[in-house]
Formats: C-alpha cells, sequence, structure tokens
C-alpha cells in the first residue's frame, strides 16, 4: 500500500479537531501548481463522474426522473457557480479613479451579501459584509467593492481568511492602507451538525492603516449599526 505523503498521514480525528477549531493555513486560499491545466469543461466532467459515484454509494437510484441529473448539475454549479473565485480570469478588473472631490473621509459599503462555503465541510456560509476606506489619490466604483468581496467568497473559505483577503485586495487596489472589513455570517457546519445551533453567527473583522486609530474604528462601527434612512 503507497504511503501518503508525511503531511497528509494524520489520524482522521486530528483533522476532525483542526475543522472544528476553525484552523485555516495561509492568506492565500491552497491550490496545487497544476490548478489551471484543466479546462473548465474536463472538470465538470470529472467532477460529475465522481458526484455520481458518491450517490451510488449512499444508495441513491439514479434512473429516478428527479436524480438523473443532478451529478452534471452539481458539476456545473461548483465550477461555474459557487467556486468560481477560485478561477483568476474571473477577478473583477479594478479601475481606480482620481479623487477629484478631494474627499477624506470614510467611505463605508455595508450589509454586502455574500455566500460562500466552508473548506472544512463543505456546507455553505451565508452573512454580510461591511467594508469601508479612506480615499487619498483614488477611489473606485461602489459596486466594486461588491464585485471583490463576492470574488473571494466564492471559494472553499475560512472567514478569517475570506476577511484578510478582501482587505488586501482593496489595499492593493487603492493604494492606502486604510481599510477596514467586518463580516458576520452564519456556518451551516455549526447549524446543521455538531452543536447544531440555529441562532449563533460569527463575527472577523480586518482594521488597516487608520482603522487601527479607535476614533475611525468606532465611527466605522457606529456606521454599521446605524439604521438605513427609510423614504
Amino acid at each position: 500500500m503507497s504511503r501518503l505523503p508525511e503531511e497528509l498521514n494524520r489520524s482522521f480525528e486530528e483533522f476532525e479537531i483542526l475543522g472544528d477549531c476553525h484552523h485555516n493555513t495561509s492568506l492565500e486560499t491552497p491550490m496545487r501548481a497544476d490548478a489551471w491545466e484543466l479546462s473548465s469543461e474536463t472538470k465538470i466532467q470529472r467532477i460529475e463522474e465522481h458526484f455520481r459515484e458518491i450517490m451510488q454509494t449512499l444508495g441513491l437510484d439514479l434512473t429516478d426522473d428527479s436524480l438523473q441529473g443532478t451529478p452534471k448539475r452539481v458539476a456545473k454549479m461548483f465550477v461555474s457557480e459557487i467556486f468560481s473565485g477560485l478561477n483568476p480570469e474571473k477577478k473583477p478588473e479594478i479601475r481606480l479613479f482620481q479623487n477629484t472631490y478631494h474627499y477624506q473621509n470614510i467611505l463605508l459599503e455595508k450589509n454586502i451579501s455574500f455566500r460562500s462555503f466552508c473548506e472544512h465541510h463543505f456546507l455553505p456560509v451565508i452573512g454580510e459584509a461591511h467594508v469601508a476606506y479612506v480615499p487619498k489619490n483614488g477611489v473606485i466604483g461602489l459596486s466594486k467593492i461588491n464585485r471583490i468581496v463576492d470574488h473571494y467568497a466564492r471559494r472553499p473559505q475560512v472567514q478569517e481568511r475570506l476577511t484578510r483577503q478582501i482587505a488586501e485586495e482593496l489595499e492593493q487596489a487603492l493604494g492606502t492602507p486604510d481599510v477596514a472589513v467586518l463580516l458576520d455570517a452564519k456556518h451551516f457546519c455549526v447549524m446543521m451538525r455538531g452543536i447544531q445551533d440555529q441562532t449563533s453567527s460569527t463575527i472577523t473583522a480586518e482594521y488597516r492603516g487608520c482603522f487601527q486609530e479607535a476614533e475611525r474604528k468606532n465611527e466605522f462601527l457606529r456606521y454599521i449599526q446605524s439604521k438605513n434612512s427609510s423614504a
């Protein structure tokens, strides 16, 4: 029997502990060097074959009209939708515009809905992102903030990593460290398995530049907590 690499030759119990502790390895999403050698079409075909085998192993009857197309649907969903953020070609193009208004206060986009998948159990993570920055020489279109959140959410994730990846992308795009990101999310791996808690949520935050100062951080948090004005 071939031996697993040393880093994979651990007990299932150890991996389970790491997953339940929300352990993550790095800022970058773990990807193999050959991740892009296969086309999307080939990936869909292979995932379809493997998911069909999973369903058959579970004892499901794939000749049933309701289940026949499920392996293909799941494969297309994984590659083209849910995990499309793994594809660097899908990364949104961020154009920097001159800050002609010389605006130097907080610009906040709050209540950005996002959907992701926990990389430990491949169950959904749903929540809201609140993203702010203080412009210097440039600004970006408001919708680009939403697109950045969406891009990094559409991959197997750990919430801590997702928070930092959004902040890192904004800092690079804006050319300023004055960035704040706060995520508030529900994890289906907590809701559907283990403790099966239906009401708790997880909050993570990344404060950079001026947002590390108490005054700016508190201003950011006050804006998040303020209610939207109604007509």
